[in-house]
């Protein structure tokens, strides 16, 4: 299927060298690929490749070369920049979402595609199959690669099975605020360990993180984050998993208008020291633009964002619900919406 980068990936690789990272198996290379009908693939797993790229061998008559796990080799930027002298693009291509598949995949509904990705997750290959036993078998041999094969290959990472079980705690932990120092005694590690292995995760597109906001960005920066996956379908609890889904989405939109826009943006948490908490502050061009909250079933305006709405004017408070009879709204400004809908019509850069 065609993916929401085509076109911007096409119109610079004409001229420019793209830089495309996401997590793995998320079609990177599929996307290269469909651009020409001609072109010369080198992937530096494959012994045979690497020997090319240190000989820059390739056909240079073809309109298009991809250089797949090229972050492998030592000091691959600086072996770029020999192959071609002019800066290169960056984009982040993220799994499949609800707006992406409404756009380009018409067979799903919205709904449909909401329960496949519930599922089997947006990652191309266990969604486009949409069975989930599938899914879980795909699900292991895609951890195990990442935590077996590409941390001990990038970063000379032994400690495994440790790694292993942060990764499960963290599965239980999506939506909270994560504290490293707890984090550190449940696994018996120290705290700078702790943190070490979770930018590794970062890294190689397993987690992503979202800090307090404030205005004071060196402050927000002092308080506990919250991790949540790029495997939507890996959490179990249920608002859990739905928390994660919106995260995600939001993300990968904001990214998408970063990348595309230049635009500066963010995505952050509000939560005071008496406990009141919203899920998730949308910022551009460092301004808060939307306050969202995320709910299974409840309709009823959550007390935090009626406290936090008028300390935002001007920007819209919305409450997500899975399961919503009726969207509405209410005289201080916040905003019931179907979820479901509001994700697959999603636009964080209009006016």
């Amino acid at each position: 299927m065609r993916r929401y980068l085509d076109k911007y990936v096409k119109q610079l690789s004409t001229e420019k060298i793209v830089l495309l990272t996401g997590a793995r198996q998320c079609g990177k290379p599929a996307l290269a690929k469909q651009f020409y009908s001609e072109f010369d693939y080198f992937n530096f797993d494959a012994a045979e490749d690497r020997l090319a790229l240190k000989q820059k061998s390739w056909d240079r008559t073809k309109p298009l070369i991809i250089f797949d796990e090229l972050h492998k080799m030592r000091e691959w930027k600086r072996w770029i920049k020999g192959v071609y002298d002019k800066e290169g693009i960056h984009h982040r291509l993220y799994p499949l979402d609800l707006k992406e598949v409404a756009q380009y995949d018409a067979k799903l509904t919205p709904d449909e595609t909401f329960q496949r990705l519930w599922n089997c997750s947006g990652f191309p290959e266990p969604f486009l199959k949409g069975d989930l036993s599938y899914y879980r078998r795909w699900r292991r041999e895609h951890l195990d690669i990442i935590l077996r094969q590409d941390l001990i290959d990038l970063h000379l990472v032994r400690d495994i099975q440790a790694i292993e079980t942060l990764v499960q705690l963290l599965k239980t932990r999506v939506g909270a605020g994560i504290s490293y120092a707890n984090l550190a005694r449940d696994i018996e590690r120290d705290t700078n360990t702790i943190k070490r292995w979770l930018q590794l995760l970062e890294n190689l597109y397993l987690i992503f993180r979202i800090t307090p906001y404030h205005k004071n960005v060196a402050r927000s920066l002092l308080k506990e984050p919250k991790y949540y996956f790029f495997d939507i379908a890996q959490v179990d609890e249920p608002g859990a998993r739905l928390e994660n889904i919106v995260a995600l989405s939001l993300l990968k939109e904001l990214h998408f208008i970063e990348d595309t826009t230049g635009k500066s943006v963010g995505l952050n948490y509000l939560r005071t020291k008496e406990g009141k908490e919203v899920d998730f502050v949308v910022c551009i061009e460092g301004k808060p633009k939307n306050l969202i909250e995320v709910k299974l079933s409840d309709s009823s305006a959550a007390p935090a964002l009626s406290y936090f709405s008028p300390l935002f004017p001007g920007i819209k408070a919305i409450q997500l619900v899975k399961d919503c009879e009726r969207e509405k709204t209410f005289p201080n400004g916040v905003e019931i919406r179907k979820l479901i809908p509001w994700l697959t019509h999603l636009n964080l850069n209009e006016k």
